[in-house]
């Protein structure tokens, strides 16, 4: 899985007091985790939105899902196996519909099922026969953080299927999320000339986008668009669009591209969301914050809960925020559970709203198992959280660092915030103009924090 990081920082229903708000949200975590009814696109990332979800029939070589209704599919794969239990391609198939069902409805419990599924798959076809269940295991592993695992899954079914999709795209997921972006642009170079498609197309943009290349991410977005034939597909790329134009503080770009993916599916959450966030960079916070209400009570995962907590924080609401928060821990101890690594959001989450002693345990475990500029930035914040400025710089330098090429505004926000902590007002006023710059709107509270430090060191300059 290729998790977009645009550097979104993280409705009220009727009237009544933090209490009903609290029981509001709460059960819409619990219908989140018991949903009936999710989507996603065939080998691409999850899509939550309620739409154009993938069938899953026995026979679909390679665990392949393709557009119907995926609750209905896997109840229906589930009848057949029961009746035909040494279907390995079944098996496979259906252990990639549980991974597809637990990242679309934010539901981890579906992880262990999937892994059973695999592994029945492969005790009835040979690892070298099965490239089905090795590429699910890679998505598994994947859509659970271990990403070293996900690459040496991946690298076993391209060794049985080199033209397997899904083992190619999981393949660029897991070395970016490893921090490896050399390796990750051949590996997307390869996976364009065997299996173009915006499944690798999207991937390619994010590559060339981590590597400093806006103009060329962009290209690459805009012919996968052209590409696009049905509504689902053009949701997912305009809304990628729009994440781009996002990160680049392009705001009114970014609406267009957003109300594209809306027309094109009205139930299309990431583009709700994205509209919702742009709103909020915009000063529109009413509109926001029904946009995010929405996206929340439809997908409450740690991303979407922090981004209502902290447009409602900046507004003056400290008590809804909180419960946004708590949520986040909730969500965070049943994924654990479920085996699914949480390190870095808990890291940014706590340094930010919770416990710095946790956030700084988090982060030092993310970073012992990959290096990215995501992790180093998590760590470097985590260290300023709790005091130690001087080594969080060190960390906060590799995420702002010119290789691989990455321009973040929170990334310079928390550089900025630190170095002014260690008295380096020169070096913090321009980082911290450079977020601004690039993003003016990239958190409602971390914008804010950033005018305002501002302001105090030319005060005192």
């Amino acid at each position: 899985m290729l998790v977009r990081k645009p550097q979104f920082v993280r409705r009220r229903e009727g009237g009544g007091g933090p209490g009903q708000w609290r029981t509001v949200a709460v059960v819409a975590v619990a219908a989140a985790l018991t949903a009936t009814s999710v989507v996603i696109g065939a080998d691409r990332d999850p899509d939550p939105s309620g739409s154009a979800a993938p069938v899953v029939a026995a026979d679909m070589a390679g665990g392949q899902l393709a557009s119907g209704d995926l609750t209905h599919g896997i109840t229906t794969l589930q009848k057949h196996l029961r009746a035909q239990p040494k279907d390995a391609t079944g098996w496979a198939t259906l252990g990639a519909a549980y991974v597809e069902q637990a990242r679309t409805s934010g539901d981890p419990t579906r992880y262990p099922q999937a892994e059973k599924a695999f592994g029945r798959s492969l005790k009835l076809r040979p690892v070298d026969k099965n490239d089905a269940a090795l590429a699910g295991r890679a998505a598994l592993a994947a859509a659970r953080h271990d990403f070293r695992a996900a690459l040496g899954h991946a690298d076993r079914a391209l060794r049985v299927n080199p033209y397997s999709e899904r083992a190619l795209s999981s393949r660029v997921d897991a070395l970016v999320e490893l921090g490896r972006y050399e390796e990750a642009l051949r590996a997307v170079r390869l996976a364009d000339r065997r299996r173009p498609g915006i499944p690798v197309s999207t991937r390619y943009a994010y590559v060339l986008e981590l590597r400093g290349d806006v103009l060329g991410a962009r290209r690459v977005l805009l012919r996968a668009l052209d590409s696009a034939l049905s509504p689902a597909d053009v949701a997912y790329v305009a809304t990628s669009l729009g994440q781009l134009a996002w990160n680049q503080g392009q705001y009114e770009r970014a609406l267009d591209h957003f109300g594209k993916a809306l027309r094109a599916d009205p139930q299309y959450v990431p583009a709700l969301e994205g509209r919702g966030r742009t709103y909020a960079a915009q000063g529109g916070t009413k509109r926001a914050l029904s946009d995010l209400e929405e996206v929340v009570r439809r997908y409450p995962l740690p991303g979407q809960l922090a981004a209502l907590g902290e447009l409602r924080e900046a507004g003056g609401q400290r008590e809804e925020a909180a419960e946004q928060y708590e949520l986040i821990s909730t969500w965070t101890r049943l994924a654990r559970a479920n085996g699914v690594a949480t390190d870095l959001e808990s890291a940014l989450v706590e340094a930010d709203h919770g416990d710095a002693a946790q956030a700084l345990k988090s982060a030092r475990s993310e970073w012992s198992r990959r290096r990215s500029v995501h992790t180093a930035d998590a760590l470097g914040w985590a260290l300023h959280a709790n005091g130690k400025d001087r080594e969080a710089l060190t960390h906060a330098k590799k995420a702002t660092a010119p290789s691989p090429g990455f321009r973040s505004a929170s990334f310079l926000f928390h550089r900025g915030m630190i170095e002014r902590a260690l008295g380096d007002d020169r070096a913090a006023r321009r980082n911290l103009g450079a977020a601004l710059a690039l993003n003016p709107g990239f958190s409602p509270t971390g914008a804010r924090e950033a005018k305002s430090a501002l302001s105090g060191i030319r005060r005192t300059s």
